[in-house]
């Protein structure tokens, strides 16, 4: 692929055989998103009811998606050219006002949201086409296709900002459905036709690194809730054991991703031919319920530090057994996507989960959570072992 344009902007210089690193400036952009994780965590803390669920997972997808783009972008841009930082810390100042208007995007902040949203994913497409020389034709294209399904988006984006109540919510779906519909489709488009997963040829080991940071990002948030929760109670036996098995439960759900996966998923899509296919697939799609697993046990661990010894209602079940059961389903795929196989630890972490959810209500939420943190560690130390031994064998 083309490297620079004439006056020596803006692509990545990339070596045969070199992994890219993950550059500062993105790291501090990625500070925008610890945020609005917290935000998207005590949000759905706020509102755990049926249509507090659904509005939440709406703005989790949207969160992922702009970052995963941004993502993407910054594997084909070089950060460490001065426009493209200027062009992070304008996306990070349309973050900041996405992740304040989170808790109210349902409320009098709608507008706000989709409005900083559209400008994030429309603004971003538009600084790659003008950052991009005129011989790089394929990856020309392949951002006009993206520009079209994003403009196309932005438009239900703005209406459900300016409609309220059910309308906004079905706009927004409409919205959420053209932008995840959009890869899957390879960006369709009349004339220009669909984009080639060749011309979405990533750097894999950038990618791989990138996604495992926002893997980091979600867990810290978790660690942080903790963390407050825990200062803000009053420490007794119980509450200290509550604090105890958190952590664990968030130290073994570490484990079961960076121990093994994260370093064979960077190896893989390294090596790969398509790169681009990989890329959409493991790093775009499949890590979203990783994601969705860590936000939701960190609910789950505010509710645990609160009441350790109180009742297990459908909040605390769905949270506590929840949480953890999603994250498997996400690292199981994503395994799938990157060794081929599904790994038996995972496949009975997932059956031990679905067993425990009938009989949640007979346990108290320390006594749940420290069984849901027991079969983490086991998932966990079953690959570890496993893997460990052999290789090639089916964990």
């Amino acid at each position: 692929m083309p490297r620079a344009n004439d006056d020596g902007r803006l692509l990545r210089e990339r070596s045969p055989h070199q992994h890219n690193r993950v550059t500062y400036v993105e790291l501090f952009f990625d500070l925008v998103f610890v945020f609005a994780i917290t935000q998207i965590s005590h949000t759905l803390l706020a509102h755990f009811t049926p249509i507090g669920v659904l509005q939440v997972t709406m703005l989790m997808l949207a969160v992922w998606w702009v970052w995963v783009f941004t993502s993407w972008t910054t594997n084909w841009l070089d950060p460490d050219r001065a426009p493209v930082r200027i062009m992070l810390f304008g996306l990070m100042l349309a973050g900041l006002l996405l992740s304040t208007s989170i808790p109210r995007a349902f409320d009098n902040r709608g507008l706000t949201f989709a409005a900083a949203y559209s400008v994030m994913q429309v603004g971003r497409t538009l600084f790659f086409l003008w950052s991009v020389p005129a011989t790089a034709v394929g990856q020309r294209n392949n951002f006009i296709r993206i520009l079209i399904w994003l403009v196309a988006s932005a438009v239900f984006w703005i209406a459900g900002g300016l409609a309220e109540g059910n309308s906004r919510i079905a706009l927004w779906l409409v919205a959420l459905a053209i932008e995840y519909a959009g890869p899957a489709m390879r960006f369709y488009t009349p004339r220009l036709g669909a984009s080639t997963t060749q011309d979405w040829d990533v750097e894999g080991g950038h990618m791989a690194e990138r996604c495992a940071l926002f893997i980091i990002i979600a867990l810290g948030e978790s660690v942080v809730v903790t963390g407050a929760t825990f200062a803000e109670a009053v420490w007794t036996v119980t509450t200290v054991c509550a604090f105890v098995v958190a952590l664990v439960g968030s130290i073994a759900m570490w484990w079961v991703y960076f121990h093994l996966g994260a370093e064979a998923g960077s190896e893989h899509i390294s090596r790969s031919s398509d790169s681009g296919r990989l890329a959409r697939l493991a790093y775009t799609y499949l890590h979203l319920p990783v994601v969705a697993g860590i936000i939701v046990s960190a609910v789950g661990d505010e509710l645990l530090l609160a009441h350790p010894g109180g009742h297990v209602g459908a909040k605390e079940t769905l949270s506590i057994l929840g949480g953890p059961l999603l994250y498997l389903i996400g690292t199981i795929l994503f395994k799938h996507a990157i060794r081929g196989i599904y790994q038996l630890s995972h496949l009975v972490g997932i059956g031990l989960f679905v067993v425990l959810i009938p009989f949640a209500s007979r346990f108290t939420p320390l006594s749940l959570a420290a069984i849901a943190a027991a079969v983490l560690m086991i998932v966990a130390a079953w690959e570890a072992i496993s893997l460990g031994s052999d290789s090639h064998r089916d964990a």
